[in-house]
């Protein structure tokens, strides 16, 4: 059986699996209550949490420090504790539901966001943030510490005082988690039904364990 995978953010798994241009749509975050059409089966649980460079010396930043920064009222490291240089802001693109989560955590609007650079995944913000000692964006907290663990120069900062771990997302401390759903058009049949049953299961748990996710609890 061949299984062809796009990518483009989860609005468009929402709206591809919706209009049955696919048959298994992707969303890495939880349905709302006016997409009950669809039905979600999550597969693995993630966090979302800030990161910068590896040179970059700052440790943390509060709350207030993260809405000041993207909303440029704070455009230097000097003005939070770091170096004398200036700060790229890095923002998700529209569609993509860690920008939604982002904005909805920290209680901000997408119209007060002052952003130098829009991506579209988690590897082009973790790149991006790579390649500027000045950078500061939000990714998967499995995609950049699986990035860390390969040597990657990026760090993640905690959130709320809460180390942004897999582990810390595994046993519930992290604050700002998701689950990484499969939704389909009502439910699965045929071979897509037999694909979610085994994403779901015990089977793939060396495969979620190996992209620094968490299993769901079964």
């Amino acid at each position: 059986v061949r299984v062809d995978v796009q990518t483009g953010g989860s609005a468009r798994g929402l709206v591809d699996a919706r209009s049955g241009l696919a048959d298994i749509g992707m969303v890495s975050r939880a349905l709302k209550a006016d997409e009950s059409d669809l039905m979600g089966h999550v597969i693995a649980i993630d966090g979302i949490g800030m990161i910068v460079h590896a040179g970059n010396p700052v440790q943390a930043l509060s709350r207030q420090q993260i809405i000041a920064i993207y909303t440029g009222a704070v455009r230097n490291w000097r003005a939070v504790g770091g170096p004398d240089l200036a700060i790229t802001v890095i923002n998700k693109a529209a569609g993509r539901s860690t920008l939604e989560l982002f904005l909805a955590y920290f209680g901000l609007d997408s119209r007060r966001i002052r952003a130098d650079v829009v991506i579209g995944d988690n590897q082009q913000g973790i790149k991006t943030v790579a390649g500027n000692p000045g950078a500061i964006g939000y990714v998967s907290i499995g995609a950049a510490e699986y990035e860390e663990a390969r040597g990657t120069p990026i760090r993640q900062l905690p959130m709320d005082g809460v180390a942004a771990t897999v582990a810390n997302v595994r046993n519930g401390s992290f604050p700002l988690s998701r689950p990484l759903n499969l939704v389909t058009r009502g439910q699965p049949t045929g071979l897509a039904k037999t694909f979610i049953a085994f994403a779901r299961s015990s089977a793939v748990d060396d495969l979620i364990d190996a992209q620094f996710f968490v299993a769901p609890p079964r």
